[in-house]
């Protein structure tokens, strides 16, 4: 008779170890199945963490080749060794890897090696073995799509995966898609002198952003050296003898234009990975884009069998999985959890950064919200005038009325950190006047945050 557990968790990715984690917290007997060799599942191996490790070296490299110096910092002539830099991220992504798995043992959570089918309510197949438990919970993640007759070879058409192992700079790159993932990947190559083109079917880059935001970021990006070829669609990409050629026309329609590039990056988003589990055989019901239907606490169809993180509805980020893999565990445990979908920060870790949170002044001008918004520089801060990072602002808008913050939206230094105070000042029901009387030590560049709030209403001290 094989071993039984209180729950089975299929994929170890940041949303199914947290959940096991936090099931093993709370006292329960937790197994995870994952079918790739490592733990951590898109985000930790292919993912946030190895295009975070090559944003911030080539972020470096960038600086010394061209900024240092403006600080009195001379360093000569300055090179990428490419082998290098992917055996640093190689690194990060190992030691992280390796994490995840102390963590589990230190949890005394069951590593199921194998990809992991669900027979019936209770029994969850992996590797040969039939394992019993009482709850499954889904947290298998998304995976890459492309458009219709393109396909991925990962060597000339490649995905984010792709673009994380080339072997050379490309002298040209073109990506489809301006969203974060072709546009963190994308200044990653440009830094390293790649000369990029981003082909967005939409009039502006970072689809559902704060309109302002997106602007700012598109004459950034520019002003960068990235191209944009923005309200186009590409209709074709074959892979030819040393590149990529493609067929790009107006997204209205009309007259298409033959574009060709030595790398192409395929970043039109992802699709939940629910292939391959068993579900249409035990009931689980999917939605229109194949993710799967959960109730308010997370639980399918199928009484027993949960889902979480890219597999249903809500932005795809490791983050929300984490929260909702949490919230998940301790309803198990007879406890009571909530999330609020509407204070998930979201982060493009660019050069500056893009973060954002709430509303965005487009979403309360469209339901009739009156709201107050507050805007506030870098340029007038002064440590990002010390640190050279000028760039960019921070805005926060506030109900008129209550003064309770809605929404927030940064560009510029530190931008993913930043959002964090007005993500708990927005938790914690604040207004933004209770931002704007909060202390915020000087010189930082949280200040920017507390001038922005006092701008919310008309009385920011330093500008």
């Amino acid at each position: 008779m094989s071993e039984k557990f209180d729950v089975i968790v299929i994929g170890a990715g940041p949303g199914g170890y947290v959940c096991a984690i936090r099931c093993a917290q709370l006292g329960m007997k937790v197994a995870v199945a994952e079918k790739r060799e490592t733990l951590g599942g898109t985000c930790l191996n292919i993912g946030c963490i190895p295009s975070k490790a090559l944003l911030s070296a080539s972020e470096k490299f960038e600086s010394a080749e061209h900024h240092f110096a403006d600080m009195g910092v001379e360093v000569g002539r300055v090179s990428v060794n490419l082998k290098k830099m992917m055996a640093f991220k190689d690194e990060v992504v190992n030691s992280n890897t390796k994490g995840i798995e102390f963590l589990l043992k230190k949890n005394k959570i069951t590593h199921l090696k194998g990809a992991g089918e669900i027979v019936e309510a209770g029994k969850v197949k992996v590797g040969g073995a039939v394992y019993d438990c009482d709850n499954i919970v889904i947290a298998t993640g998304s995976d890459v799509i492309s458009l219709p007759g393109i396909t991925i070879d990962e060597t000339k058409i490649v995905s984010s995966t792709g673009a994380l192992t080339l072997e050379k700079v490309p002298e040209t790159m073109i990506v489809i898609g301006g969203g974060v993932i072709g546009l963190e990947m994308g200044t990653v190559w440009r830094r390293l002198g790649a000369k990029v083109t981003v082909i967005e079917f939409l009039d502006n880059i970072l689809p559902g952003m704060d309109e302002e935001l997106r602007k700012e970021a598109a004459k950034l990006f520019k002003k960068q050296g990235i191209e944009f070829k923005l309200s186009s669609k590409v209709t074709a990409a074959k892979a030819m003898g040393r590149g990529v050629e493609l067929m790009v026309e107006p997204a209205a329609g009309g007259k298409a234009e033959k574009l060709s590039a030595e790398i192409v990056l395929m970043a039109i988003g992802r699709k939940p990975y629910t292939e391959g589990l068993g579900l249409e055989k035990v009931g689980v019901k999917l939605d229109e884009r194949k993710r799967v239907e959960v109730d308010e606490f997370f639980e399918s169809s199928v009484e027993g069998i949960y889902a979480i993180g890219d597999v249903i509805k809500g932005p795809m980020l490791a983050h929300k999985a984490e929260d909702e893999g949490v919230i998940l565990a301790e309803m198990l445990a007879g406890q009571s959890g909530h999330i609020d979908y509407d204070k998930i920060p979201g982060v493009v870790y660019t050069h500056p950064e893009v973060a954002s949170v709430g509303r965005t002044e487009e979403q309360l001008k469209k339901d009739g919200v009156e709201y107050r918004a507050g805007k506030f520089p870098f340029m007038a801060n002064g440590r990002a005038r010390a640190m050279g990072a000028i760039d960019g602002f921070v805005k926060i808008l506030a109900d008129a009325k209550t003064d309770r913050v809605l929404g927030a939206h940064i560009i510029g230094p530190e931008a993913g950190t930043l959002i964090a105070e007005i993500v708990l000042a927005m938790e914690a029901d604040l207004t933004a006047e209770d931002i704007a009387r909060t202390c915020h030590a000087h010189p930082t560049l949280e200040e920017v945050v507390k001038e922005a709030a006092l701008a919310v209403h008309k009385r920011p001290i330093h500008i």
